[in-house]
């Protein structure tokens, strides 16, 4: 009788130990980062309209959250040369395509959140 390989014996299985899909399911998973991808879906934004936009945010978690999505491939980073220097954050294909998933999580959420228990 062969064994056959499943889920955990794949190297892009998120449930292999040893998968590097952990790191982008741990960043997908964050609160921040899901609300920032939906904010950016509206277009590219400045720091300060992210932040008023993701109430609740501090600048400095919202800085490490751009920062990931940007070092993963999500978020572009665009820097005029004006002065002062105006930074906007836009989402790239991949962000985009990031988007759809989340933005199913969220709808998912908000029209059932009254199904869920009360916070203890």
């Amino acid at each position: 009788m062969t064994k056959t390989s499943g889920p955990c014996d794949d190297p892009k299985s998120v449930y292999s130990a040893a998968c590097p899909c952990r790191d982008m399911l741990d960043l997908l998973a964050n609160k921040w980062s899901a609300l920032a991808l939906g904010a950016l879906e509206e277009g590219p934004q400045r720091f300060g309209a992210l932040r008023g936009r993701l109430q609740g945010v501090s600048p400095k978690v919202l800085t490490q959250t751009l920062r990931r999505l940007e070092d993963h491939g999500l978020v572009d980073r665009q820097i005029y040369a004006e002065v002062p220097p105006r930074v906007e954050y836009s989402l790239t294909p991949l962000g985009k395509d990031a988007c759809a998933p989340l933005s199913h999580l969220r709808t998912w959420v908000e029209q059932n959140i009254d199904r869920f228990p009360e916070s203890a």
